[in-house]
């Protein structure tokens, strides 16, 4: 029983001088838990600051918590447990259960407080007394104190985030709402793909945006977060369904802009699907901003056409820099769908007359464009290290899906073409042979 109690409150004092770390450095933007033998490394590279010798992990948590003091030199943690220098933390993996059992019970006991406050509050109609908004306030920052420890150790407890929300419906001042999404960078930092953070943060820009309605710096601010941590956890559909998300607020400049910056990073990430999955959401956008509706009738203003041209363009530079890289084709696929969709019908185009036969032309050309493409990819000299047989598959697998979307009016001039190359059934035998009871299905 003595044994239990001393284990608790060495747990409480833990949780203490963790809250007194976050409360000191509001600027902590990367937190992460690292094994005890790893603080000497990282002690290493921590400026010499002179700081008084840790205490013992029974005491309390010590006159540098109780009375708030800010100087680095004052904080008093144990350096056994935690690190901390340069607006990092570092916390030991062995202390993750006491962390999680203490701030559990601080969060718990705080919102049964705060929920109880509440209660009594509505019953009265008021707050009886400037004592009880003091001790409200008070109930309040203890959720919210013990919530984010909570939420440090176990991210994804969903009602945890809830009772933050429960709070922050209170307040109206800017300041509160930038600090959570802080926090949730926090979060971030150490479990890059928690749903439960990312949500939250589309939460809090969805009252910002209600309630203060500039988002211009916010959504820059966000797509630059979702980049940064995209470099860091590869494939993270989480952070770029997030980026997906923040389209519906962007102006147009800024869905142009962010088409033009997520070029450059996809450049250096062609196996990274979700990133053209963006960029199709972008382009889906626009192209929705550049249709002009007229009662029933929709037409595509030029904007449309450059932009697919323009996409078409640096794919096929991307095709034939990467070999054999699938999220590229499936990108393709998709910019041909929507200029084969918007284009075979010049006269639903909002272009004027001259321009009719122009869109025609280019529409036989990206034929005959998609032919050449499909001849360089089949005929690739073999190299070391690069995957030409996968690169004339998805090209023969193109051509076969694109075949199905040609306009009946195209059609004599895209078989033709085909032949030339080969014809697509000898194609498909030549780089497909093992999937031909799939493809003989489809020629049929």
């Amino acid at each position: 029983m003595g044994e239990d109690l001393c284990i608790e409150e060495a747990a409480g004092v833990l949780l203490k001088q963790l809250e007194a770390i976050l409360d000191h450095d509001k600027l902590i933007d990367e937190i992460g838990f690292i094994h005890p033998s790893q603080f000497a490394d990282f002690t290493l590279d921590l400026p010499v600051v002179t700081r008084p010798p840790p205490p013992n992990i029974y005491q309390t948590s010590g006159a540098a918590i109780k009375n708030n003091i800010t100087d680095f030199r004052c904080l008093v943690y144990d350096e056994t447990v935690f690190w901390y220098g340069q607006h990092k933390l570092a916390i030991s993996v062995h202390a993750i259960p006491q962390l999680y059992f203490a701030s559990r019970i601080a969060y718990m006991n705080a919102r049964r407080s705060y929920i109880g406050a509440i209660s009594i509050s509505k019953t009265n109609g008021y707050m009886n007394t400037a004592i009880d908004r003091v001790d409200f306030d008070q109930l309040e920052t203890d959720v919210l104190s013990h919530s984010k420890a909570l939420l440090i150790m176990s991210c994804d407890f969903g009602s945890v985030w809830n009772s933050r929300k429960l709070v922050l419906l209170q307040k109206h001042e800017l300041s509160v709402f930038m600090e959570e999404f802080h926090l949730c960078t926090l979060i971030l930092s150490s479990s890059p793909k928690s749903e439960q953070a990312w949500s939250h943060r589309r939460w809090v820009i969805k009252n910002v945006a209600r309630k203060f309605h500039d988002l211009h710096d916010i959504i820059e601010q966000e797509s630059e977060l979702v980049k940064k941590i995209a470099e860091k956890s590869k494939m993270n559909y989480r952070a770029w369904n997030h980026q997906c998300w923040l389209i519906t607020y962007m102006s147009r400049d800024q869905k142009l802009d962010e088409l033009l910056k997520s070029r450059k990073w996809a450049e250096l990430h062609v196996a990274d699907s979700c990133c053209f999955h963006y960029r199709r959401r972008l382009i889906l956008s626009m192209l929705e901003d550049s249709t002009l509706r007229d009662d029933e009738m929709s037409s595509v203003t030029p904007d449309a056409f450059i932009l697919l041209k323009e996409e078409l363009k640096w794919n096929v530079l991307l095709i034939k820099r990467y070999i054999g890289r699938e999220a590229l084709w499936i990108h393709r696929r998709f910019l041909s769908y929507y200029w084969i969709k918007l284009f075979a019908n010049p006269q639903d185009v909002g272009f004027p007359g001259e321009d009719q036969h122009k869109v025609v032309t280019d529409l036989d050309g990206f034929i005959g464009k998609e032919i050449e493409l499909l001849n360089s990819c089949l005929n690739l000299p073999i190299v070391e290290f690069e995957d030409t047989q996968s690169q004339a598959q998805h090209a023969a697998a193109y051509i076969l899906w694109i075949s199905k979307k040609i306009p009946l009016p195209f059609e004599s001039n895209f078989n033709d073409k085909l032949e030339e190359v080969g014809g697509l059934k000898t194609i498909l035998m030549n780089t497909s042979s093992d999937k031909s009871l799939i493809w003989q299905s489809l020629l049929d």
